[in-house]
């Protein structure tokens, strides 16, 4: 893989910066850093501080949380999220990803402080899904809807990963009027879904084509 001619994004979380190298000679989109994990990211940033008159203070609120992220790609959103206090968690993504975030894991290990736990996960292979050992507390996932056809594996492995009483942080953009037309007719047949309004974004990182989304499912409310 040929990170050393690739470029370096860095994200600041908190007092520290993550360096994310991207491998954009490679077929595979989640060797690059996409804007959504940013978004969500900062998004989280802005909000985790507990105090008066934040809207979000439980949702991210992580003591005793259980999480796990799907399509993981480069680490951005994952690695931001264990920097702000979502320690128990998993990072996952397919095979060929894998080389990428662990070598950005490596990358970043001082700043992190451990090694974070990664997983091989295919969202239509119910025994790396098992292997996993849901439910989590916090499905995370940033520019997962470009393919059609995989869409109702991501919403399916959506539903599987979540606890009923749980939350799916979602950065989302448009990349297929397909893929996105297909996503939300699935997803509304089993989630409540809220936006984020755009005001509430992290104001450096409030991209006009890019949304945060909270899902929880219908059944819980």
């Amino acid at each position: 893989m040929k990170f050393t001619d690739s470029p370096v994004i860095e994200l600041p979380v908190r007092d520290a910066v993550l360096s994310l190298q991207q491998d954009n000679g490679s077929i595979h989109v989640g060797t690059s850093v996409w804007p959504c994990s940013l978004v969500l990211a900062k998004f989280a940033e802005r909000w985790a501080l507990h105090g008066p008159n934040n809207p979000y203070s439980n949702l991210l609120d992580f003591r005793r949380r259980r999480a796990i992220e799907l399509g993981t790609g480069c680490g951005a959103a994952g690695m931001a999220f264990h920097l702000l206090g979502l320690t128990d968690l998993i990072l996952t993504d397919i095979s060929p990803v894998m080389p990428a975030l662990k070598h950005n894991l490596k990358r970043n290990k001082s700043v992190l402080g451990k090694t974070l736990k990664t997983a091989v996960l295919y969202w239509n292979n119910q025994d790396q899904i098992r292997a996993v050992n849901p439910p989590f507390d916090i499905v995370i996932a940033a520019d997962v809807v470009y393919i059609e056809e995989s869409v109702g594996q991501l919403v399916g492995a959506m539903e599987a990963l979540v606890a009923d009483d749980g939350v799916v942080l979602l950065g989302y953009q448009l990349r297929s009027p397909e893929a996105d037309k297909l996503f939300w007719e699935l997803c509304e047949t089993v989630f409540s879904i809220e936006k984020v309004p755009h005001e509430d974004l992290h104001p450096d990182y409030a991209y006009e084509e890019t949304s945060v989304y909270i899902f929880r499912k219908k059944n819980q409310l």
